[in-house]
This record gives C-alpha cells, sequence and structure tokens, in this order.
C-alpha cells in the first residue's frame, strides 16, 4: 500500500490496514499527514499529529530563575540527624 503525505485532506484507511502499517503511518503522522480509520466503511477514529507547545528539548538555561528559592542553610547538617550520623 502506497500512502501519499502531499494530500492536506485525510486519508482514509481501513483498521485492518492501519494496524499492519502503523509504523507507517506514525512516521507519516509525525510529518503532519492525518488519517481517518475506519471499520467496514465507516469512521470510527482519527489520527493525527498532537499540538505541542514548547517541548522540553527547547527550554532555556535559567527559565527557573526567581522561581525556585534554596535556604542559606540547606547543606547545614539537621540537628535532628546528628546522632544518626555518628
Amino acid at each position: 500500500m502506497k500512502i501519499s503525505a502531499t494530500e492536506e485532506k485525510p486519508t482514509r484507511i481501513g483498521a485492518f490496514a492501519a494496524k499492519t502499517e502503523l509504523s507507517k503511518l506514525l512516521r507519516q503522522t509525525r510529518a503532519g499527514k492525518r488519517f481517518i480509520i475506519t471499520q467496514r466503511g465507516v469512521p470510527v477514529a482519527e489520527l493525527r499529529p498532537i499540538e505541542r507547545t514548547a517541548p522540553d528539548s527547547q527550554r532555556k538555561r535559567g527559565d527557573m530563575k526567581g522561581k525556585i528559592w534554596v535556604a542559606e542553610d540547606f547543606c547545614e547538617p539537621i540537628e535532628e540527624m546528628r546522632e544518626y550520623m555518628g
């Protein structure tokens, strides 16, 4: 089965074909293609790319500045733990 990635309108595909071609469909979906999955010619689902806002890979260094606070005594020993620390 040849699946073209140039169409804008979702391509209809049967459930059995979608199951056997899932890896190929996912690659094309990642590239922006949409599919309508049918059972006996009746549309039952849509396979489409998810909308991503800001992927974690695009986070910038320092973007949490001012949102995290660390106490001055953060690295100091805890008095209640002294007896366990020898």
